[in-house]
């Protein structure tokens, strides 16, 4: 989630693409290096530096999603404002109501927002981008089931991992997996746009 958005962000400034398309690249970044800083040490300050870019980066990809038809090197600024709106109202209310659901409830609706639209544009207007649209989605849906699961059998499957050989007991890290199964579904998400 770090290095190949790196990568991408810096070929597509090479290629000259679209302002937008970096941002994207950068935003995944910036996510991944958030969550890295959580979780070596488990802050609260350090919790915000790796959920609130997914609510921003989220944005930029939701922007990105609905510009796909405009005139290149244009910039239209409602899109902008109402992500900018939203994003500022959920930090401002995250911040004080330190309540981790709302987090989740409020990325549930931005990639929601995502996944209508990519479905929309790979049915109707550019259906040859429908087999890395549905990749990027499988990959990424498959690393939120994991995460749920995770969250809702912790307890179970850390006692589980106990009775198990230590090679196996790493990959039944359904946490770990999230993060490898999101940051590859985005990064495939990034280039279907």
């Amino acid at each position: 989630m770090i290095l190949p958005p790196i990568w991408g962000a810096i070929q597509t400034f090479r290629e000259g693409l679209e302002f937008r398309y970096i941002c994207s690249f950068l935003g995944l970044a910036a996510v991944g290096v958030g969550s890295w800083c959580f979780h070596m040490t488990l802050l609260y300050e350090m919790q915000l530096l790796d959920e609130l870019p997914m609510i921003y980066s989220t944005c930029v990809f939701v922007y990105c999603l609905y510009e796909c038809f405009k005139e290149e090197n244009s910039i239209s600024l409602f899109p902008i404002a109402l992500l900018l709106i939203f994003s500022v109202s959920v930090t401002v209310v995250y911040l004080q109501w330190k309540e981790p659901v709302f987090h989740q409830v409020m990325y549930g609706a931005l990639v929601a927002c995502l996944v209508m639209r990519s479905i929309f544009i790979v049915t109707w207007v550019y259906p040859r981008f429908r087999p890395l649209c549905y990749t990027s989605l499988g990959i990424f849906l498959l690393g939120f089931l994991l995460w749920n699961i995770d969250n809702i059998f912790c307890d179970s499957l850390r006692a589980s991992r106990q009775t198990l050989p230590p090679g196996v007991g790493v990959v039944t890290q359904f946490h770990a997996w999230w993060h490898i199964f999101t940051g590859l579904g985005s990064y495939l998400h990034i280039l279907l746009r």
